[in-house]
């Protein structure tokens, strides 16, 4: 039995030689034959020695290979949990690892002189041209493609040719509905033991539940005009990922185009019982292929739920009997993620493509739920403005902006300081009317679109006799744009911003009978916590105008 404990570097070397390399061991294996030397199960392929047994010597040497690197050869390794971390919702099914929700996503690194993805098309390749699921590689984060899947196997081709080492991500950018994108495996031409090693975690996870606009349906199409294609699905430009993205998290997402709280979407106010988030929650995807159990063994910091919006027409058929309906199941449905996620934030939010009422629906169901870690807000209903995705939903930029409030949201309810880029400072702005001197002048505010309209009889003996204000504006040090668009009769005026007696930006704006865009970036080198942005529309009589789209964004 000495002759054990002693290996010499000839022996260990064909060990590793006759054994090792006609297999690329992992961690995993490493943790496999632990577990099958003490419980006395552990499979012969792992008698590295030869010895006729496993044991520890075996396992001696294979973390010795595991850091002694082999000759150069193509190697097939799986995509797994152990070899790359796994974004949303996945399912690994004869061996391949099916990406199955929107964003579902599988992150790596690959070492090698080339390298290449095998990848496979699930049943959903048989859907109509228009209804075919759709992925993304990315290679260093960038781009590498962007297709719909139509055959049951493709090979995508990493690089070629030169030694290096990568990040990889494959992600399905369509929504469960329509079908997964599998990764059966990557191939790589490289002497590393672990050519493919897993993305690290990062220490935020979020999870967010929703419908189309969470899915970010439509995103890339041309117009309101356009119809549903997966194709101008792309759930990299929905605000949940770029929230995820943002706040430097891992996310996790279960959503569907047309899914309510206890009525999908129905053009008539009938009720649809089909299209329901709460029965697909606790499912990996609602798609026949992979309707298993979801495991939520990761929790998540945050939950985010944009849910309603297709609950609307139902609700509003019989606004007094399925408005109660709906703060139950909302409230059952908040039971569930709490049960799922006991540790979690809840944030709920509805309101982009409108639902004044549901949402006011949200806050009583929220109120009554009484747990102090759930909150929500009213997202800001999407404009013409900003243009228009497929069948009226949001646009990219809208998406934009909706990660930007969400993330300041998320922030706050982690206790986390939120940085406020991307966020509008005078939204939340009170309107006044401050009249000096003389002037005699009327103003309304829209409720609609926050436009603000001024009537002058008397403009007063100078400018600031007449003045539009914005108060209680909350500034951070860093650059902001101002912009607005001012309609009336030509002429000019005098914008300034301050705070108390200090003046932070002083500018001249125009007015013209079609419309007049002012914008103009304002670096503050210090915050303000009371800030007042003001149009100084006084010294003229008989002067009307309305300013619209007032913004002040943080932009760095």
């Amino acid at each position: 039995m000495k002759k054990r404990y002693i290996l010499t570097a000839a022996l260990l070397a064909m060990s590793i030689c006759t054994t090792g390399a006609a297999k690329s061991w992992t961690a995993a294996d490493i943790r496999s034959l632990q577990t099958g030397i003490l419980t006395k199960g552990a499979p012969a392929v792992y008698d590295l020695d030869g010895s006729g047994e496993v044991d520890t010597f075996d396992l001696a040497l294979m973390k010795r290979s595991l850091r002694e690197p082999g000759e150069v050869r193509v190697q097939s390794i799986p995509v797994t949990a152990e070899t790359a971390k796994l974004q949303s919702r996945t399912v690994e099914q004869d061996g391949t690892l099916w990406l199955v929700q929107s964003g579902s996503a599988a992150e790596f690194t690959v070492q090698g002189t080339s390298a290449s993805l095998t990848l496979a098309g699930s049943s959903g390749i048989k859907n109509g041209a228009d209804y075919r699921p759709r992925y993304a590689v990315y290679v260093d984060d960038e781009l590498l493609c962007d297709t719909v899947m139509e055959q049951s196997s493709e090979i995508v081709a990493l690089w070629s040719g030169a030694e290096k080492s990568a990040k990889v991500k494959v992600m399905l950018l369509s929504e469960a509905m329509y079908g997964g994108v599998g990764i059966r495996s990557v191939e790589a031409e490289s002497g590393a033991v672990q050519p493919v090693t897993p993305a690290a975690q990062n220490p935020l996870l979020i999870e967010f539940i929703g419908d189309s606009i969470t899915c970010a349906y439509g995103v890339e199409g041309a117009s309101q005009g356009d119809s549903f294609k997966t194709s101008t699905e792309n759930f990299s430009k929905s605000y949940a990922y770029l929230t995820a993205q943002k706040l430097g998290a891992d996310y996790t997402t279960c959503c569907y185009s047309g899914h309510g709280i206890v009525s999908g979407y129905t053009s008539d106010g009938s009720k649809n019982a089909e299209s329901l988030i709460p029965d697909c929650y606790a499912k990996t995807s609602k798609f026949k292929d992979y309707n298993a159990a979801w495991d939520f063994a990761r929790q998540p910091d945050a939950v985010v739920i944009n849910l309603g919006t297709n609950d609307i027409n139902y609700v509003a058929a019989a606004p007094e009997t399925n408005g109660a309906e709906f703060v139950e199941g909302y409230k059952a449905f908040l039971q569930t993620v709490r049960d799922k996620n006991p540790d979690a934030a809840i944030i709920c939010t509805v309101g982009t493509m409108g639902g004044d009422d549901v949402y006011k629906l949200i806050e009583q169901a929220v109120s009554e739920f009484g747990d102090a870690k759930v909150s929500c807000y009213f997202s800001k209903t999407h404009s013409m403005a900003d243009g228009l995705g497929s069948d009226w939903h949001p646009s990219e930029k809208t998406q934009q902006n909706s990660a930007y409030v969400l993330a300041d949201k998320i922030s706050t309810a982690l206790g986390l300081e939120s940085d406020q880029i991307g966020l509008n400072a005078a939204d939340a702005a009170k309107y006044d009317l401050v009249l000096g001197g003389t002037a005699n002048a009327a103003h309304y505010v829209s409720d609609f679109d926050k436009s603000f309209w001024v009537n002058t009889v008397t403009g007063g003996a100078d400018a600031g006799d007449v003045q539009a204000v914005l108060r209680s504006i909350t500034l951070k040090a860093g650059e902001y744009r101002l912009c607005f668009d001012c309609t009336g009769a030509a002429s000019e005026f005098p914008v300034v911003i301050r705070s108390g007696d200090a003046v932070l930006f002083e500018g001249t704006a125009s007015a013209a009978a079609d419309g007049a865009h002012f914008e103009e970036s304002v670096t503050f080198r210090s915050g303000a916590e009371d800030a007042e942005l003001a149009f100084l529309l006084g010294g003229k009589d008989s002067y009307s105008v309305t300013l619209r789209n007032i913004s002040l964004v943080r932009v760095k």
